[in-house]
């Protein structure tokens, strides 16, 4: 596997500490930052804390993002509204709201990478790539070995298509290993399948430790149309996937239901499984909406002391201080 790192990199400096190897200063935040492309055709953007703020004595929490279909990392990460500027930097503001998140962690390292498949789109580069299920565990294992801590877990979550990055890498592996300790899909299980043994290895991952956690968010999407036309089929859609997921995780542990408004919420193992379906009564696209309003925040903290500190599910967006300008 070729791994090339942007020709720009130095190690990042900040006058009492030398940063990660390769790494540099980011000119947004208090942040350190590295480019990479994995061949074939992943490139990767890696966030971590300036160095004087990711103590390698601290656990860290390495979360790989995988991309929707369509954008850029740096659509993904996000930047100020403004004229003239495309919309995709708008709707996810994943770089912000990690942002918000290390203001209120402050006993764990939170770094992100960035995941953008060749095409901007992660079932379409599977489908280029008959062994693409090792090179993602390729990918998952190099970028392991780029970040300190101790120890260093992985989290991945995935928007869109992002799923897909997810649902091969659990088809590749005998059984999901101890040291990844969140998975969470913000409408983005569109490729769950108990038939390819997906629901068996998530409850033996569940069940091994008390630190495993699973996340979905989906919203119902049967009835929302484009002129004229529903989005999804009779059969397809997430939230179809997700009341299949239900029903397949449910065979092995107690679901407890909890409705609001706007939601409803299922969770099991002590909230460890924590499954929302968004009610949409008025039929509108909610798929990136889901993100914008905390999304990606909750997905990183519930069923943790962390969870709502940084922002609410579904409340006031509450990272915008926390937006790049450019």
């Amino acid at each position: 596997m070729l791994l090339v790192t942007s020709p720009a990199t130095a190690d990042a400096q900040d006058g009492t500490g030398v940063g990660l190897p390769g790494f540099e200063r980011s000119p947004h935040f208090d942040e350190q930052i590295l480019d990479l492309t994995i061949e074939p055709e992943v490139s990767v953007h890696i966030n971590a804390p300036r160095a004087t703020r990711l103590d390698p004595g601290k656990p860290t929490r390495l979360v790989l993002y995988a991309l929707p279909n369509g954008n850029t990392i740096a659509q993904t990460i996000g930047k100020q509204r403004r004229e003239g500027v495309d919309w995709h930097f708008f709707i996810q503001h994943i770089g912000a709201q990690t942002r918000r998140l290390r203001e209120v962690i402050k006993d764990e390292n939170l770094v992100v990478a960035y995941l953008e498949a060749g095409g901007r789109s992660w079932p379409r580069w599977r489908q280029q790539h008959a062994d693409s299920g090792q090179r993602i565990a390729e990918v998952i294992e190099t970028l392991r070995a780029r970040v300190p801590g101790n120890p260093t877990t992985v989290e991945l979550a995935s928007h869109s298509g992002g799923g897909s990055l997810i649902f091969g890498y659990i088809n590749r592996v005998e059984a999901i290993p101890g040291w990844i300790e969140r998975i969470v899909f913000l409408d983005s299980n569109y490729g769950y399948s108990d038939e390819q043994g997906h629901t068996g290895k998530l409850i033996a991952w569940l069940k091994r430790s008390p630190r495993h956690h699973l996340g979905v968010i989906a919203y119902d999407d049967r009835r929302v149309s484009v002129n004229g036309k529903l989005v999804v089929g009779p059969t397809g859609g997430t939230y179809r996937k997700t009341h299949r997921m239900l029903e397949h995780l449910g065979a092995s542990v107690a679901f407890a239901e909890e409705s609001t408004e706007q939601y409803s919420r299922h969770r099991a193992l002590e909230g460890r499984i924590d499954i929302i379906v968004l009610n949409n009564p008025d039929n509108v696209i909610l798929h990136t909406v889901m993100v914008e309003k905390n999304g990606f925040m909750h997905g990183l903290t519930f069923a943790t002391r962390y969870e709502g500190q940084a922002g609410r599910f579904y409340g006031p967006a509450t990272y915008e201080r926390w937006i790049q300008p450019e």
